[in-house]
């Protein structure tokens, strides 16, 4: 087994000269960098809690997480299966469920991976690697909900 290790840095920039003084009294953004990436990522949290809704906020990058881990993870078995892939987009959909003191988790997320592929006989093939590339993802090894798929396999038009 290999031990991979990863880094981030955070800022809250929210501070709005008084801290948190109160719950409405600051601000929820934020700035997530890492070292070598020439793009800073702008955080807040979701509208519903008083975040910028012009932001990123940790349900989307779980998301994204998930959406991103599983496209990488399915290219990777496809290319070893010999389905060449020539499209990939997603519309990834999450479920959290707030709880009454505050807290909350996510209940399940659902990608759909919409694949285009370059010839008819791939098709079977390409939506059966789905399962494989789940089983591949780091994210979704690593969260504690359930990851669906619900994958549309396209042959790309001669």
């Amino acid at each position: 087994m290999l031990d991979h290790h990863y880094a981030v840095d955070l800022t809250w920039t929210g501070d709005r000269g008084v801290g948190t003084t109160s719950y409405r009294s600051y601000g929820r953004d934020a700035l997530i960098s890492a070292a070598g990436k020439r793009h800073d990522l702008e955080g807040s949290a979701d509208r519903t809690f008083h975040g910028d809704a012009d932001r990123w906020n940790p349900e989307e990058l779980l998301l994204a997480a998930l959406a991103e881990c599983h496209l990488l993870s399915y290219l990777h078995v496809a290319a070893a299966a010999g389905v060449v892939v020539v499209a990939y987009s997603d519309a990834a959909e999450g479920s959290m469920t707030q709880t009454a003191d505050g807290g909350g988790r996510f209940t399940s997320a659902t990608l759909r991976p919409r694949v285009t592929v370059t010839d008819e006989s791939m098709v079977e093939a390409a939506t059966r690697l789905h399962a494989e590339a789940s089983r591949k993802c780091f994210i979704a090894a690593s969260v504690a909900f359930p990851v669906g798929h619900e994958p549309t396999t396209l042959v790309r038009a001669s």
